[in-house]
């Protein structure tokens, strides 16, 4: 069987990034992955975390010349050097990472790869609020308007309405519109990829689904769009339901994934069940984006102490799609 590479873009240099992709590559992965990043800062993090492994330089633009394999890190180098192995985050490595994702979406577009993993990278200076998040940078570049921020766990799966909002404006952006369009990105998702229809729970937005002002959107917007759904579209989907009962062991189990209005209303309750075993997907795509579910981890940098869990997740999910 021919495995489709799996695009790796190292993202922010300054993280804990490639210490947890060194210790990925001690798991058995069939298809060859291709890192994009700087051949200076892996040979100098290689150096403070003693992590040995040939490094084999490639031409994006030459990619079918190559007969790609795990025995070597497959690197294409993007320029990028600083003094210190691990500096302080700043704009300074913002070209570095534009560039190293220029390359992988010509992979991507080419069609020799369609398995896209991303780094974490620093919100405040690479995206400089300009995006709410690396999903929504990405989907620009496709000029996607609808996609999907996808928690995946093969047990339970969670999806924020909305992602890195500060909460007083997530009620702006709570309509029937946007809920109908991300429940059929998840249902199109895990009929397309696992074969089957999930079943789906809604979040409220209000504490037990109440609301002590005129206007409910729970009663409002969010019910009337799940019955719509569930009438029109044959969609299993429930709700609303109280966020603070639906992640209970006897409420949860009865979903595959639970929508939720606002960033931390799920992310919260989906790391306290599994810390690390999840992995971020972006729906909506013409190709799968997956990345790791934690960010640079300033405090951990250079500690060689960080669990690779969710990169490792993450890469074994695009070994078997």
């Amino acid at each position: 069987m021919n495995y489709k590479p799996i695009i790796i873009v190292a993202g922010e240099p300054n993280s804990i990034f490639l210490e947890i992709f060194f210790k990925s590559l001690k798991k058995k992965i069939k298809s060859p992955i291709i890192l994009i990043a700087s051949k200076i800062i892996i040979e100098k993090q290689m150096s403070k975390l003693k992590y040995y492994k040939k490094i084999k330089l490639i031409n994006y633009k030459k990619l079918e010349e190559y007969k790609l394999n795990n025995k070597y890190v497959n690197l294409i180098d993007v320029n990028y050097n600083q003094k210190k192995i691990f500096s302080k985050i700043s704009k300074k490595s913002n070209t570095y990472i534009s560039n190293s994702f220029k390359i992988a979406f010509k992979i991507l577009n080419s069609g020799f790869s369609y398995k896209l993993i991303n780094g974490p990278i620093s919100k405040k200076n690479f995206l400089k609020n300009k995006y709410l998040g690396i999903t929504e940078y990405i989907s620009s570049k496709y000029k996607i308007k609808e996609s999907a921020m996808l928690i995946y766990n093969k047990n339970l799966s969670v999806c924020p309405l909305t992602t890195h909002l500060p909460l007083k404006n997530v009620v702006k952006k709570i309509s029937e519109k946007k809920i109908i369009n991300q429940v059929k990105l998840i249902d199109n998702f895990y009929r397309k990829r696992f074969g089957f229809k999930p079943k789906i729970g809604v979040l409220g937005l209000n504490p037990h689904c109440e609301s002590v002002s005129k206007f409910n959107e729970d009663q409002k917007i969010i019910k009337p769009t799940i019955k719509k759904l569930f009438e029109t579209k044959k969609i299993h989907i429930s709700g609303p339901h109280s966020a603070d009962t639906c992640f209970l062991k006897q409420n949860r189990k009865k979903f595959n994934v639970i929508i939720g209005m606002y960033h931390d209303q799920v992310l919260t309750p989906i790391k306290t069940l599994f810390e690390y075993d999840a992995i971020n997907i972006t729906l909506g795509l013409p190709f799968l984006r997956v990345s790791p579910d934690h960010g640079p981890n300033e405090k951990m940098i250079g500690k060689n102490i960080s669990n690779p869990l969710s990169l490792i997740k993450a890469i074994k999910f695009l070994d078997k799609n």
